[in-house]
């Protein structure tokens, strides 16, 4: 076998000095505060049942979507789920991708358009980022949740500016690593000033907020307000893929001109019909419920436990508690986990040097006593 080139192999040499080399986690049979099935449904027997009797109904006894879904993979599942994500989201239109990753690249590789602007939030998913990389538009970020900062850049860039040039604004309506939001409401009558398209990211508010779980945009009855919205399955559903909505002109424009959707083989109809499955559950699980009341317990004992001021204010299932160091971070995470809690650590350069965390990532199935325990380790072995 050839050897890595010497350039690789300096890298991997640096984030070794660093300590912050990435490996595969061995999975442990811990309490899990780490994942994101917020919900439990991905260890969901009901929808494992619900989707092996649809496909069994349907006579969809195949394994594969067999190609892309403008060749031979766009079978009928596809439809059906799409016409149910639109409906449920409030949407004109839904187009699902393979994955949130694909979704975000597909469409900010093709919607900003050469000349057009993009205002984006500093600290945006990597995902988005790769789509911007790839995206002919230019692209500025604003301070994290800042809309003053925005509101000063809209106005330094956007004057004068080609009313033939669009403007795309970006965020998340929950981020993936401090959990916190923006202030949508502000972000809309902002956007709604300068006439800015709004994008917004929900994969971390899909099954957390809103009626059933439909999104912190439908909570606040701003979806028809935003340009497009992603929303994700990866995370609260159990499952797998993502959707874009928006209306039904963008739908087409993707499926025409998004590189990810177009070249790539579709979701096999398993995949989808879990979708459908997932989002059923979401409508009778009390789930959602008992996810509120975990969260809401987790913040009442950090302040119990005089802790609030090393988390990031969340009102999310991500509680992220802010110490800075990669191996004091990996040494806190590693001890927690020899006491049988599953803890992440989240290191430099996944965030800002010295804002490395712990991330507690809570959900529906935590107890108690499983809060009251890991908070006590970290007492025990972070403030010492």
């Amino acid at each position: 076998m050839k050897k890595l080139p010497s350039k690789l192999q300096s890298k991997l040499a640096l984030r070794q000095q660093a300590n912050s080399l990435r490996t595969l986690p061995i999975n442990k049979t811990l309490v899990d505060f780490s994942s994101n099935d917020y919900l439990g449904f991905a260890q969901s027997k009901e929808i494992f049942d619900r989707t092996h009797t649809f496909l069994q109904e349907n006579e969809m006894n195949q394994n594969g979507a067999t190609g892309s879904r403008l060749l031979s993979g766009n079978h009928k599942v596809y439809s059906q789920t799409e016409a149910m994500l639109a409906t449920f989201h409030n949407a004109e239109a839904a187009l699902i991708f393979n994955s949130g990753y694909d979704a975000n690249v597909g469409f900010f590789s093709s919607v900003p358009q050469r000349g057009d602007l993009i205002f984006y939030d500093e600290l945006i998913h990597a995902s988005i980022r790769d789509g911007l990389t790839m995206s002919t538009a230019k692209s500025y970020k604003f301070d994290h949740n800042n809309l003053e900062d925005l509101e000063k850049k809209l106005t330094l860039l956007l004057s004068g500016l080609d009313t033939h040039k669009e403007v795309y604004v970006v965020t998340e309506s929950i981020f993936s690593m401090d959990g916190d939001s923006p202030n949508l409401q502000g972000l809309v009558a902002l956007c709604k000033a300068y006439n800015c398209h709004i994008v917004v990211d929900e994969a971390h508010a899909i099954g957390v907020f809103g009626q059933y779980g439909a999104g912190l945009l439908q909570e606040l009855e701003l979806e028809h307000e935003i340009f497009a919205r992603i929303v994700t399955f990866g995370k609260a559903l159990g499952c797998h893929g993502a959707a874009i909505l928006g209306s039904e002109e963008l739908k087409s424009y993707l499926v025409n001109f998004a590189r990810s959707f177009i070249y790539t083989t579709g979701l096999s109809p398993h995949a989808v019909a879990t979708i459908q499955s997932a989002y059923y559950e979401l409508q009778v699980t009390e789930n959602i419920g008992r996810l509120k009341c975990t969260i809401d317990y987790f913040k009442q004992q950090l302040e119990t436990e005089g802790l609030e001021s090393i988390f990031v204010q969340s009102n999310s299932a991500i509680q992220c508690c802010l110490i800075s160091g990669n191996e004091n971070i990996k040494r806190i995470a590693n001890t927690i986990q020899n006491k049988g809690i599953d803890v992440k650590a989240i290191l430099s350069p996944t965030v800002p040097e010295g804002k490395e965390r712990l991330r507690f990532c809570l959900h529906s199935f935590n107890t108690k006593k499983e809060i009251n325990a890991v908070l006590n380790y970290l007492t025990t072995f972070a403030l010492v």
